[in-house]
């Protein structure tokens, strides 16, 4: 299991159960990454997409209660055993900010999109060039994406087996 997510240089992730930016390059990434995979979420981050579950992909949803459109789990166990039905390497976290932290540490790697801007966000990930689990592995150079520059980083979790 991966995670993939843009933040801003203090980690932020969202304001108003939205997303801070508008980044068509990172848009693009995000699509081409996860379509035909499987992407975890949180109930707020599939009310906020706004046309429903995101098309081409297996939607799971961790949340208490049942959503139409996709499958929902209700506890950790039962997304272990469901995400147990996929290659691990296709199984995107997605959001929102409860599900991050509750899921990176299990992921094997986390896609970050890095914003160099305060987006004031409302919302946080875990800093993970803080977390002495994960290591960057690699960054490219700065890609302009709408007027912002933006880093794609690929974070390791040296304590989650490949």
């Amino acid at each position: 299991m991966k995670a993939i997510f843009h933040c801003d240089r203090h980690w932020g992730i969202g304001r108003n159960n939205d997303l801070m930016f508008t980044l068509p390059k990172d848009m693009k990434f995000f699509r081409e990454t996860t379509s035909g995979k499987v992407v975890v979420m949180g109930r707020n981050t599939l009310l906020s997409l706004p046309n429903g579950p995101l098309k081409n992909r297996v939607n799971i949803v961790l949340s208490p209660s049942d959503a139409e459109g996709v499958i929902t789990v209700h506890d950790l166990g039962e997304l272990f055993e469901e995400v147990k039905k996929y290659p691990p390497d296709d199984v995107f976290v997605i959001g929102g900010a409860s599900v991050y932290r509750t899921l990176i540490p299990y992921c094997t790697e986390v896609l970050v999109t890095k914003v160099d801007a305060d987006g004031g966000a409302e919302v946080f990930v875990p800093d993970l060039d803080l977390d002495p689990n994960f290591e960057c592995v690699s960054e490219s150079a700065p890609v302009e994406d709408n007027g912002y520059l933006t880093r794609y980083c690929v974070y390791r979790n040296r304590q989650v087996k490949r």
